[in-house]
């Protein structure tokens, strides 16, 4: 069985003029490498495809795989991460992980909110502003958080995004209506310790592997720069204790609403009463070995890299009614 590899290898888009934050969320040649060796552990054969353009041009030239390991994140519009898998699908080409339409409505965090608060998932209360002028509709209680609706991997998070009065949500906003172009999610801030949750499988067979709880220093936001140097500015512990049940089921109950495929993470946070409540989802999870959220906190649950990869691999495989 041949396996192709689609990804967004960060060099490629610097070389071509890219920005270090327009690339923030594309992967290094060492991502990609690790993917690759843990397939090929199990036997499969593999073929490094590339981003959407690359894709684009194989599948011209006639190219096919038995199925696709997707990891990648796409670079325009709240549909990018869709765009692989709707080509594939274009094609009925298997792949790894979520479809265009839980990658699509996951990346929109407000649309990821309201489909989890209708299956009964806990959220902090929030608003949608998407012009400046509908700040006066915000009746939530201060302090407040203030993020892009549509971004990932930290991107448009600093100190500056949690407000204690109107004069600096208005300052908020409109600073992220312009330099993001989309509108803005503001929720009513949770002050609670805060944990990133693993999950594997699919529907019925899906399960919250564990998780690990994330301080950041001088309890600033989980920003990008944060994301990026979390040697020096956070602190990973495994998930344990009084909050270790009710963040996996919170999780996994956002999971499985979702709809959720193969593996992903669910962050969660306490509120100002202890309640776990969900703050997003990310079905198209990091898989540095070393340096990603969800290895990391695989590997705290027992579960190495190369486990993790042949886990999620053999849901895939299910799912798709395939045999290696």
């Amino acid at each position: 069985m041949k396996i192709g590899l689609t990804y967004d290898l960060r060099s490629w888009y610097l070389e071509r003029g890219y920005s270090m934050e327009d690339t923030a969320e594309f992967d290094k040649q060492d991502t990609v490498d690790a993917i690759e060796a843990a397939i090929r552990a199990m036997g499969f054969e593999t073929e490094l495809i590339g981003n959407c353009f690359q894709l684009i041009d194989a599948l011209a030239a006639g190219k096919r795989w038995d199925m696709v390991f997707n990891i990648a994140e796409g670079l325009y519009g709240d549909g990018r991460e869709s765009v692989v898998p709707a080509i594939l699908d274009q094609y009925r080409i298997p792949y790894v992980f979520s479809g265009p339409v839980i990658m699509g409505i996951s990346l929109n965090k407000h649309l990821t909110r309201l489909i989890v608060e209708a299956a009964g998932v806990p959220v902090s209360p929030g608003i949608l502003i998407s012009e400046a002028r509908d700040i006066v509709k915000c009746n939530l209680q201060y302090p407040l958080f203030v993020k892009p609706v549509s971004e990932g991997t930290g991107k448009g998070i600093t100190e500056k995004n949690l407000v204690h009065n109107e004069k600096e949500l208005r300052e908020m906003v409109e600073y992220l209506l312009t330099g993001y172009h989309q509108p803005v999610l503001v929720e009513e801030y949770l002050p609670g310790r805060e944990f990133t949750v693993g999950l594997i499988g699919s529907g019925d067979n899906a399960v919250a592997i564990g998780g690990m709880e994330i301080e950041c220093k001088d309890n600033l936001p989980y920003s990008v720069e944060f994301k990026e140097n979390y040697q020096v500015f956070c602190k990973y512990t495994p998930m344990e204790g009084e909050y270790t049940e009710e963040c996996k089921s919170v999780a996994l109950k956002a999971w499985k609403a979702l709809d959720g495929l193969d593996a992903g993470r669910v962050d969660v946070k306490a509120d100002r009463y202890g309640r776990i409540c969900f703050i997003e989802v990310n079905p198209l999870a990091g898989l540095h070995p070393v340096h990603s959220d969800l290895p990391i906190l695989s590997n705290m649950a027992g579960i190495k890299y190369q486990q993790l990869m042949e886990r999620i691999i053999e849901s895939a495989l299910k799912r798709h009614h395939l045999k290696r």
